[in-house]
């Protein structure tokens, strides 16, 4: 690492409207890469599926025989569904040259290659850090991105994008 160079890189998010221009040209120009698939935990394994939900269920009885509050039983079956909804509906992810596009049930996220310079794959998925150094934070401000079948691509193809990126920050500074 060079002595001037900062050890996170800055997060400087682009427009809405500069997403849906470079979304444009991506569609339109077919040669550039892309990787996309969607992950559905819940579909993967029916009984982790019907034992989490049992679990939810039990948790909320519990709620409401110490609460005798059918509202606390809403509110803690709200709260325990949402916090699993990454695990019950689909995650859509596309990999492109220039971004990473991540959209769940609730929102969609674009984030560009240049904000990481490191990645850790691991059995269920590729945790890409914008820190040069394995650190805590990274759990924090990295981005997780969960396989499905396709642990070799997706690998080979983050890889190949950070070599690149890296690449274009020594040519270009």
């Amino acid at each position: 690492m060079k002595e001037n160079e900062p050890e996170q890189l800055p997060l400087q998010l682009p427009s809405h409207d500069a997403n849906k221009t470079k979304s444009a040209e991506n569609r339109e120009n077919p040669e550039k890469q892309a990787l996309e698939w969607v992950c559905h935990p819940a579909k993967k394994n029916k009984y982790v599926t019907a034992l989490v939900t049992l679990f939810i269920v039990l948790l909320v009885v519990i709620v409401y025989y110490m609460t005798y509050s059918p509202w606390f039983a809403v509110l803690g079956f709200i709260i325990l569904y949402a916090s699993l909804s990454p695990f019950y509906f689909p995650t859509r992810y596309r990999l492109t040259d220039e971004e990473i596009s991540i959209k769940t049930t609730f929102q969609t996220q674009h984030k560009k290659w240049l904000q990481y310079r490191s990645c850790y794959p691991d059995k269920n998925g590729i945790l890409l850090s914008p820190f040069m150094r394995p650190t805590r934070l990274e759990n924090f401000r990295g981005l997780y991105i969960r396989f499905w079948n396709n642990r070799d691509e997706v690998t080979a193809f983050v890889k190949d994008r950070l070599e690149k990126t890296k690449k274009d920050d020594a040519g270009g500074g």
